[in-house]
C-alpha cells in the first residue's frame, strides 16, 4: 500500500476568515479608514509604495479621495487584542 500524502486540516476559523476576505477583494477602504486598520498613515503608505495594498484616486483633485483594496487592507491589520 503505497504512503498517502500529508492531509492537511483546515479549521473553521481559517475558512471563515479566507471566505471574508474573498468578498472583501471586490470592496475599498478610505484611506482614513486603512490607515487607522494597519495601524497609521505611515505604515498604510509604505504598504502601499511595497506593492502589498493597492490604492487608487479616481479623480485628478488634489482633495480627491483614496481608495484601498479591502481585503489587502484586511491581510495587515495589525493585532486589535488588549495585551
Amino acid at each position: 500500500m503505497a504512503p498517502r500524502g500529508n492531509i492537511k486540516s483546515v479549521s473553521p476559523s481559517e475558512i471563515l476568515l479566507e471566505n471574508i476576505l474573498i468578498v472583501m477583494n471586490g470592496e475599498t477602504f478610505s484611506k482614513d479608514l486603512s490607515a487607522k486598520i494597519v495601524g497609521g498613515p505611515k505604515k498604510l503608505e509604505n504598504l502601499i509604495a511595497a506593492g502589498k495594498i493597492e490604492s487608487s484616486k479616481p479623480t485628478k483633485a488634489q482633495n480627491g479621495k483614496w481608495f484601498c483594496n479591502a481585503a489587502q487592507v484586511l491581510r495587515h491589520c495589525r493585532n486589535m487584542r488588549g495585551r
